[in-house]
């Protein structure tokens, strides 16, 4: 029991500040819940927890991870469109790097030693839900962390008290 305890420790040492959020758009009302903390290390955990949500409306995740950079997964039909605000974290992170090969397959990681940060996806992959790719290339501009990034994502989309419900109760 002693050597399971020491490694849940340990493993939830490994886990990055943050939060994983899971927003629902069905019937004209945003719902958002938390996601396991699993969604911020590992990008096939967030896409099947947001995949096993199976809502007639439409789902995406918000990862921020450290305050350091943040991931949109949307699962789609076709595969999961995908948004990594700091290609660069993949030096870092694991999660970014599975989000930038998911991206681009043939990205050489030692590419991105001296690059300033440089955001990687689709612009585009909430604009039929109210967030431009004008309006999210504003909100990256400006020299927020993740979590103000995100902030100003949903209070643009009209879910700005519905994540701070979920934010409140995870502390953050």
């Amino acid at each position: 029991m002693g050597a399971q305890r020491a490694q849940a420790q340990n493993q939830a040492a490994d886990l990055p500040e943050g939060f994983g959020v899971a927003v629902v758009r069905e019937d004209g009302k945003w719902r958002c819940a938390p996601m396991k903390p699993a969604a911020l290390t590992s990008l096939k955990a967030a896409e099947t927890e947001l995949r096993e949500l199976r809502s007639a409306g439409a789902v995406f995740g918000l990862l921020d991870v450290d305050d350091e950079f943040f991931v949109i997964a949307r699962p789609a039909p076709a595969g999961t469109r995908l948004f990594l605000s700091d290609a660069t974290a993949a030096l870092d992170y694991d999660i970014a790097e599975e989000v930038l090969r998911a991206l681009d397959g043939d990205i050489d990681l030692d590419d991105l030693e001296d690059e300033e940060p440089f955001e990687k996806g689709d612009l585009g992959l909430l604009a039929d839900l109210g967030l431009s790719q004008g309006v999210l290339s504003i909100i990256l501009s400006d020299d927020d962390y993740a979590d103000e990034q995100l902030g100003r994502i949903a209070q643009e989309m009209g879910f700005a008290d519905e994540l701070s419900a979920v934010l409140d109760k995870l502390d953050r």
